[in-house]
């Protein structure tokens, strides 16, 4: 892999070597590692009709002995498991999962940039019985495996301009938390409207005026030493980078509140002339918003640049998980 992956768009980059297992309705297969266009699955299977299918998203990061490095991957195995519980399919066990991952990142650490690149992983777990009939029952078999992906940056290099849609939620409120691809499929509309007519980036909900998440982001509102976001409920991803923030900004001392966020405190925060806002996720890491969008309002968010706020907290989070200080996640 010769070009500069970093500047492909990202995830559209793939390692050769991908782990995989598969349950047979009693039991895990072990770990294999197989090219990754040799897996094949029918137009019959039961993801592709009955969207059985759950996936995760890390990151493995390039450490200053040059190994590679998964951060917080033990958060993302809880919280795939969590989404297969939902979703009604074969839970994987921790060692299943971490054996995968780690041979993921092992098998593909040659492709993986310096910083600030890093390899992006995306387990993977679909049920597969071959029968377009089962729209009633869940898939008694499953597979389970891992692209690897070596990425740059996620988010473009200018403040974010957001459009805050205000009655159409991001999805089912109670498989807001999973991570499923329909979660995402629900946003593609209103998004793609978004950018076509105001030129946004992303799209926050905010159904009867709370603010819950954008189509792939959590929210994240910041001024000087204070931090607010939305407090977790079922209708949005409880993030892992979220989680990390919230812990990195209490052991900086500031003020933390996990609560309900209306759009009358997007305007008031919005108008703080140190006010910042900002979008968290793994592959975003952490970026400003410069502008909202509100009922056909443009607002300018503080000065309408990414705030030193918002730039500390992303820069003490990547030098940690470049293993660069060392930080004790709970």
């Amino acid at each position: 892999m010769t070009q500069d992956v970093t500047q492909a768009p990202f995830g559209s980059v793939f390692g050769e070597h991908l782990p995989i297992a598969r349950f047979d309705g009693q039991r895990w297969s072990s770990a294999q590692v197989v090219p990754l266009n040799s897996v094949h699955f029918g137009p019959q299977t039961h993801a592709l009709h009955y969207a059985s299918a759950c996936f995760e998203g890390l990151k493995g990061h390039r450490q200053p002995d040059g190994s590679v490095a998964m951060f917080r991957a033990d958060k993302n195995i809880t919280r795939f498991q969590g989404s297969a519980e939902r979703l009604v399919l074969p839970v994987p066990p921790t060692a299943l999962c971490e054996e995968l991952f780690s041979l993921a990142v092992s098998r593909n650490a040659d492709i993986t940039p310096a910083a600030p690149g890093s390899l992006y992983l995306r387990p993977t777990l679909i049920g597969t019985d071959p029968n377009v009939g089962a729209a009633g029952r869940p898939s008694k078999t499953a597979a389970l495996y891992v692209i690897a992906s070596p990425v740059g940056e996620y988010l473009p290099s200018h403040p974010l301009r957001i459009l805050v849609e205000t009655q159409v939620p991001r999805t089912t409120p109670q498989f807001g938390v999973v991570k499923a691809g329909a979660n995402y499929c629900m946003a593609l509309g209103l998004l793609t409207r978004a950018r076509q007519d105001w030129n946004a980036d992303q799209v926050l909900f905010a159904a009867a005026g709370a603010i819950e998440e954008t189509g792939a982001a959590n929210f994240l509102l910041l001024d000087e030493g204070h931090l607010v976001t939305p407090a977790q409920t079922d209708a949005f991803l409880h993030g892992i980078t979220r989680d990390s923030l919230l812990q990195l900004a209490r052991a900086r001392q500031w003020t933390v509140e996990e609560r309900e966020v209306t759009i009358d405190d997007l305007r008031a925060w919005a108008a703080r002339p140190t006010g910042e806002m900002a979008l968290s996720g793994t592959a975003a890491i952490l970026g400003g918003v410069g502008e909202l969008i509100i009922d056909g309002e443009v607002v300018r968010v503080g000065t309408g640049q990414t705030g030193p706020s918002t730039k500390a907290l992303r820069a003490e989070l990547q030098s940690i998980q470049r293993g660069e200080r060392s930080f004790e996640f709970r």
